[in-house]
């Protein structure tokens, strides 16, 4: 419980003192990039030490900063977010839920920083959401995606979204599968309680996503989820359900092989 209390009030008094860091930085030198700097280096470090968190990466020459690509992850818990912040040596920009606009600061910061915003519940707007988030990453900015679009309440792979992949066919650039392994017990989904221990992140080699087009959309999505379980597997993880890989449609977590009928829904982007 003092855990608990001690990691939530410095992150709320940090994410206050960082977001106010974050906007100078960008006012005086007119670069969001600066922003995510402060992020990476600044912010998320200690919220990872309030949260008694300590973390391993492997695979990190993958991420080459003057490459823009998209980054592919799964979700465990909230926690994954500064992890894969101090993981990952790019200036990333998350793709994010409409809902998540209006989060006091969180939401400001995520505007400001241009990050991308994805509203599933209207296709039309998630096509633009879409169209505008492959323009950013032609222009040389890197976004990371969490697939399952939700995040997973035992650790195992979830089935994936297509969205991602067409976005990053679109754009003509590289994949890279992340795993992050540990977050989801230090942390757990619909849990408040916080357990220090070990979160690994791995990040995998580059999958060239110009090489395909928008009809291989599964088969890459399949490639990518399947070193991303592998990756698990790897790190002591539980892995995932190679052969349930896509999400119903319109679904968060659930499989077209548990679910009878495919529901008509938002364009699965996250």
């Amino acid at each position: 419980m003092i855990r608990n209390l001690f990691c939530i009030f410095v992150v709320l008094i940090w994410l206050a003192l960082m977001f106010t860091l974050a906007c100078l930085a960008m006012l005086v030198t007119l670069n969001a990039d600066n922003s995510m700097w402060v992020a990476r280096r600044l912010f998320a470090p200690v919220v990872l030490w309030a949260g008694g968190a300590r973390l391993s990466v492997q695979g990190r020459q993958n991420a080459d900063p003057s490459r823009p690509t998209v980054y592919v992850s799964n979700h465990q818990s909230s926690a994954d977010i500064p992890a894969l912040l101090v993981a990952l040596p790019v200036n990333v920009r998350f793709v994010a839920k409409e809902q998540l606009r209006w989060v006091p600061i969180v939401g400001w910061f995520l505007w400001l920083a241009g990050h991308i915003f994805v509203d599933r519940s209207n296709t039309r707007k998630a096509i633009s959401s879409l169209d505008a988030a492959s323009k950013k990453i032609r222009d040389g900015t890197s976004i990371i995606v969490f697939p399952e679009g939700t995040r997973s309440p035992d650790g195992r792979i979830l089935p994936f979204k297509k969205g991602p992949f067409a976005l990053a066919i679109k754009a003509g650039v590289s994949i890279c599968p992340v795993t992050v392994e540990g977050s989801g017990k230090m942390m757990p989904k619909r849990s408040w309680r916080i357990r220090p221990g070990q979160i690994a992140v791995k990040i995998g080699e580059p999958i060239d996503a110009s090489q395909y087009t928008e009809d291989d959309r599964e088969t890459l999505m399949r490639q990518v989820r399947d070193v991303i379980i592998t990756q698990s597997v790897e790190l002591g993880g539980q892995g995932g359900d190679r052969e349930d890989a896509i999400a119903a449609r319109g679904m968060e977590g659930i499989g077209r092989a548990g679910h009878s009928e495919d529901k008509p829904g938002a364009l699965p982007i996250t």
